[in-house]
C-alpha cells in the first residue's frame, strides 16, 4: 500500500494529522456530519486501507457529508459511487491529482483521477516510484 498526502481542494491546507496515526502513518483528518451531528473522522492514509477513527456512532450504510477541518468548506464533487450511488468525496493530492472516496459508511469504492495526466502522473510516479519498482 502507498501512503497518500491530501489537502483541501478549497483552502489548500493539508488534511494530514501527524499526531494521530492509523496503520502506523499520519491519519487524514476530516469533519463529517450525519444525523444532525458533526464530528471528527480520521481515515488511514494508506491507499486501500479502510481503517478509520470516527467520533460519531454512524451505522454501516449511512451517508455522511464531509467538511474541511480548516476552512469548513463542504467537500463535494460531481461523481456518484458506481457501487452504491452515494456522493463521492474528492480529496486533492499534494503532488497533483485527486483521490475520491465514497461517502457511504462501509462502501469500499474509491478511485484516483488526474486532471493534467502527463504532469500529475509524473509527480505521482516520482513520489511513489519506490512502490512501483518493488513490485
Amino acid at each position: 500500500m502507498i501512503q497518500v498526502n491530501v489537502k483541501c481542494p478549497h483552502c489548500g491546507k493539508s488534511f494530514m494529522d501527524e499526531e494521530i496515526k492509523i496503520d502506523g502513518h499520519p491519519s487524514v483528518k476530516l469533519n463529517i456530519q450525519w444525523g444532525g451531528e458533526r464530528g471528527r473522522l480520521r481515515l488511514s492514509s494508506l491507499y486501500g486501507s479502510f481503517n478509520i477513527d470516527c467520533q460519531l456512532p454512524m451505522p454501516q450504510g449511512e451517508v455522511a457529508r464531509f467538511f474541511c477541518p480548516h476552512c469548513n468548506a463542504e467537500l463535494s464533487g460531481q461523481r456518484t459511487c458506481e457501487q452504491c450511488n452515494a456522493p463521492m468525496i474528492p480529496l486533492k493530492f499534494v503532488e497533483g491529482g485527486i483521490v475520491q472516496i465514497c461517502s457511504r459508511r462501509g462502501c469500499k469504492k474509491h478511485l484516483i483521477e488526474f486532471e493534467d495526466l502527463k504532469s500529475e502522473l509524473r509527480a505521482f510516479y516520482n513520489k511513489y516510484s519506490l512502490f512501483f519498482k518493488s513490485r
